[in-house]
C-alpha cells in the first residue's frame, strides 16, 4: 500500500489521529526492521538457554555453557598471578637491599606496588606521596625522614607503626617564652636564628628531643627544626598550637593526633627480637595483626623509598 501511495502521502490510510498537522499513518514497518526484531528476540531466547539469566529464589539458572563473570575473573587472575609468581617468589626470598640492586626486580616491585600503595597509603599520604596541604600527614616524596629513610627503616615503620610524642607546654612556658620559641622555629628554618633564640631553645630543654643542632633525633622521631619542611604547618599560629598542646599528649584534649598504624605486628615483633638477638617465636602473643604480608610491606617500602630517593 505504501508503494502505491508513496508519491501522494495524503492518500495513505491513517488512524484518524493528528497532532499539529502531523497524521499518524497505518503503514507497516519496513521488512528489514521486522526481520531484525524477530532475530533479536531469537538471540534473547538463545542467550537465556546458554548463559545464567533467569533469577531464582537464591540463585539463577546456570545456562548450558556454565559461564559466569566470577569464573572468568578467577581465570584471568590466575593467569596474572602465574606471570607474577617468578618475581613474587624472588622478592620473598631476597632482602630489600638486594632488590634495590636488581634493576629488573626493582622495576617490578615499584610497578606492582602502585595499586598496593593506592589501596592502603594514598588516603593519608596522598597520590604520589604528597598529602593535601594542611592534612598533617608526612610527605613521602622528599628526603625528610622522622625515623630514618633507609629501606629497612621504612620496613620497620610500616610493620611497627609510629606514634611519636611531644608533651604539651601550655603549663610549662609563659606567653613570652612561647612567642620566643615560635620565633626561633621560624628563624632557624631559614638559618637566621639569633644567639638569644638559641639560648631560649636550650634553656627550655628543646634540645633534649630535637637535638643540640635542632635537626631532630631519629630514634625519637622528633622533627627537624632547621629546614622548611613542616609536618603540620609553618604558620606562626600553628607552630604555637603545637608548642602549647604537643603531639599525642593524652593529657591535653587539644593535642595534635599523629599516629601511623602497624601493618604487620608479627613482622614488627620479629624485627624487635632480631634487633636484640632473641628468638622471635618467644615474643609472639596470640594472633598478631597482619594487615599486609611481609612481601607486600617489602614492596611498599621499596616503592616509598623510590618516591623520595631514600637514604
Amino acid at each position: 500500500m505504501m508503494a502505491d501511495n508513496n508519491k501522494n502521502p495524503n492518500e495513505c490510510p491513517d488512524t484518524g489521529h493528528e497532532w499539529d498537522g502531523i497524521r499518524e499513518l497505518t503503514n507497516p514497518p519496513p521488512r528489514w526492521w521486522i526481520i531484525a526484531l524477530y532475530l533479536s528476540g531469537l538471540m534473547v531466547f538463545i542467550y537465556f538457554i546458554l548463559y545464567p539469566s533467569i533469577p531464582l529464589v537464591n540463585d539463577s539458572t546456570d545456562g548450558l555453557l556454565g559461564w559466569s563473570q566470577i569464573d572468568e575473573y578467577k581465570e584471568g587472575l590466575a593467569e596474572i598471578e602465574a606471570k607474577r609468581a617468578p618475581y613474587e617468589n624472588r622478592i620473598a626470598e631476597m632482602s630489600a637491599e638486594e632488590i634495590l640492586q636488581d634493576d629488573e626486580l626493582l622495576r617490578y616491585a615499584v610497578g606492582s606496588s602502585k595499586v598496593l600503595y593506592g589501596d592502603n597509603c594514598a588516603a593519608c599520604h596522598g597520590v604520589g606521596g604528597i598529602p593535601p596541604e594542611g592534612a598533617g600527614y608526612p610527605i613521602l616524596a622528599d628526603d625528610d625522614w622522622l625515623y630514618g629513610g633507609s629501606v629497612n627503616k621504612i620496613i620497620e615503620t610500616l610493620a611497627k607503626g609510629r606514634q611519636g610524642m611531644m608533651p604539651a607546654h601550655a603549663d610549662l612556658l609563659t606567653t613570652e617564652e612561647v612567642d620566643g620559641l615560635v620565633g626561633f622555629v621560624i628563624s632557624n628554618s631559614m638559618g637566621e636564628a639569633t644567639d638569644a633564640q638559641w639560648k631560649l631553645y636550650n634553656e627550655k630543654g628543646c634540645a633534649a628531643c630535637h637535638g643540640a643542632d635542632a635537626k631532630g633525633v631519629q630514634q625519637l622521631g622528633s622533627a627537624n627544626l632547621s629546614d622548611r619542611i613542616w609536618r603540620f604547618s609553618g604558620e606562626p599560629d600553628e607552630i604555637r598550637h603545637t608548642i602549647l598542646h604537643g603531639v599525642n599528649d593524652a593529657n591535653d584534649p587539644k593535642t595534635r593526633v599523629a599516629v601511623m598504624p602497624a601493618w604487620n605486628e608479627k613482622l614488627a615483633v620479629r624485627i624487635e627480637a632480631e634487633e636484640y638477638g632473641d628468638d622471635p617465636e618467644e615474643y609472639y602473643e596470640g594472633d598478631e595483626i597482619e594487615r599486609l604480608t611481609e612481601t607486600e610491606i617489602k614492596k611498599l617500602a621499596i616503592y616509598v623509598h623510590q618516591l623520595g630517593g631514600g637514604e
